[in-house]
C-alpha cells in the first residue's frame, strides 16, 4: 500500500511540473537497472537511460535531461555546494523508501556468513564509525543477531577462503564505493567488505561490473558478491540470495 501511495504522489507531483501550458514532459536521466529506472517506469516519467548515477548528474548538468533520479545517499555526497555538482540541488520530490542489502551466488552461504559480520560489527559500533566516516550513519538498519550456518555442500565460504580471494562487483557510487585521491577504493560498503575479508582470511579485490550482467557476473562465480548500495527489490531478491538490509534509501529527483 505505501509503495501504491508514493507512485501516486510521484505522478501527481510530475504532472504538476510537467502540465504547464502544454509543455514538453520533463526528461529525466536514470541509471539503467536500477532502483530510479524502476520508480520512473512506473509512473510513466520520460526517461533516457544511461550506464550510471554519475552519468545521469552529467546530463542534468549538460541541459540534455532535466532531471534525474538518484540515489539519496549519492544525492547527499554528489550535489550541491561543496560537492562536484554544485550547482545540482535535491528537490522534495522522493519517489519511494527502499533498503540496501548485499548479493551472493543463489543458496550461497557466504550471505549468511557476511549476516553475521554485520551482526557483529553493528553490536561492536564498528559499522556505526564506519558510517559516521562517509555521513551515512542516520541511514543505517540496526541489524538482528545473526550466527553463520555452513552449508553442508558446494560452500561458498569455503571456495573463497581455498582461493585466498573475495571478488567484490562494484560500481563506482559515492558514498558507498568510489576511488580516493590515491586510486584506493574506499567508502561505507568498501569498507564493511575490507573487514569481511579480514574475517574469512583472505584478500579483497574490487571489481567495476555492468550493473545490468551483476547477477550473470555472480553466477559465472566472475566476482563472489555485489555491494554497491544495491536496493532490495523482489527481482534482486529472486535472483540472488541477499543479506538482511543494511542501509535505508530512497530515490529522490535533482535537478538544476
Amino acid at each position: 500500500m505505501k509503495k501504491i501511495v508514493a507512485f501516486v504522489m510521484a505522478a501527481a507531483m510530475c504532472l504538476s511540473l510537467c502540465a504547464c501550458g502544454g509543455e514538453k514532459p520533463m526528461t529525466y536521466a536514470v541509471e539503467a537497472g536500477s532502483a530510479g529506472e524502476e520508480v520512473a517506469i512506473a509512473n510513466s516519467f520520460n526517461i533516457v537511460s544511461v550506464d550510471a548515477q554519475a552519468t545521469a548528474l552529467m546530463e542534468v548538468q549538460s541541459g540534455n535531461a532535466d532531471a534525474a533520479i538518484i540515489d539519496l545517499l549519492m544525492a547527499g555526497a554528489m550535489v550541491g555546494e561543496g560537492t562536484s555538482y554544485p550547482e545540482i540541488k535535491v528537490t522534495d520530490q522522493k519517489l519511494n523508501s527502499e533498503q540496501y542489502g548485499i548479493g551472493c551466488r543463489k543458496g550461497s552461504d557466504l550471505a549468511s556468513f557476511i549476516n553475521s559480520v554485520l551482526s557483529e560489527t553493528y553490536a561492536d559500533g564498528t559499522m556505526m564509525e564506519i558510517a559516521e566516516t562517509y555521513g551515512v550513519q542516520e541511514a543505517i538498519v540496526e541489524q538482528p543477531a545473526a550466527e553463520y550456518v555452513a552449508a553442508e555442500a558446494d560452500s561458498d565460504v569455503e571456495y573463497i577462503k581455498n582461493k585466498g580471494k573475495l571478488v567484490v562487483g562494484i560500481t563506482e557510487f559515492a558514498p558507498m564505493d568510489y576511488l580516493d585521491e590515491n586510486n584506493e577504493w574506499i567508502g561505507f560498503d568498501a569498507d564493511m567488505s575490507r573487514i569481511v575479508a579480514e574475517k574469512l582470511g583472505v584478500e579483497v579485490e574490487f571489481i567495476v561490473i555492468d550493473w545490468n550482467n551483476k547477477v550473470f557476473e555472480l553466477d559465472g562465480k566472475s566476482i563472489d558478491v555485489v555491494w554497491n548500495g544495491m536496493t532490495l527489490t523482489d527481482a534482486v531478491k529472486e535472483a540472488m540470495e541477499c543479506t538482511n538490509a543494511y542501509c535505508e534509501n530512497a530515490q529522490v529527483v535533482v535537478t538544476k
